[in-house]
C-alpha cells in the first residue's frame, strides 16, 4: 500500500495547482477542479461509494437552491441524498466517462471534497478508494 500511495503522490506533485479553493462567506471551503491532468478524470471513485447527503436547501425545487431536485432522494424532513447514493453507490449524475453531470449544480457535500490536502498530497481517502476499486496509478 505505501508504495501505492508514493506512486501516486509523485504523479500529482505539481498538480496541486489544478485544486482550486474557494472561500465562501459563511466560513466554508469550496473546491473546484480544472479538468486539465486532474486526477479525477478517469476516477470517479468518490461518486461511487460515498453517500452524498446535503441540506434540502441546496434543491432546486427550493428558494436559491440548485441540485436538480429530480436527482435527489429525500431522507429527514431536512436532508436529501444524491440518489444511487443511499446506501452508499454509485452517484445518478456520474457519466459514463466518469465525470459529472451537474458539475456546475453538484451539491456542497461534493465541493468540500479536497482532492488534494493542504500540504499538496492527495486526499487519502482518493487514495484508499482508488486501491478498493483497482484503478491503477498508470491509468490515472
Amino acid at each position: 500500500m505505501q508504495n501505492f500511495v508514493t506512486q501516486l503522490n509523485q504523479r500529482y506533485t505539481n498538480l496541486t495547482q489544478s485544486q482550486i479553493a474557494v472561500h465562501t462567506e459563511d466560513g466554508r471551503v469550496y473546491y473546484d477542479m480544472l479538468l486539465k491532468n486532474s486526477p479525477c478524470i478517469g476516477c470517479g471513485v468518490c461518486c461511487r461509494f460515498f453517500r452524498v447527503s446535503f441540506y434540502h436547501g441546496e434543491l432546486d425545487s427550493q428558494p436559491d437552491g440548485y441540485v436538480p431536485a429530480d436527482l435527489a432522494t429525500q431522507i429527514t424532513p431536512f436532508m436529501a441524498c444524491m440518489k444511487g447514493t443511499e446506501t452508499g453507490g454509485r452517484c445518478i449524475a456520474l457519466r459514463d466517462d466518469l465525470l459529472c453531470s451537474i458539475y456546475e449544480q453538484r451539491p456542497s457535500a461534493c465541493r468540500e471534497f479536497p482532492v488534494f490536502m493542504p500540504d499538496g498530497t492527495l486526499n487519502p481517502e482518493c487514495i484508499r478508494l482508488r486501491k478498493y476499486f483497482g484503478i491503477d496509478i498508470r491509468a490515472a
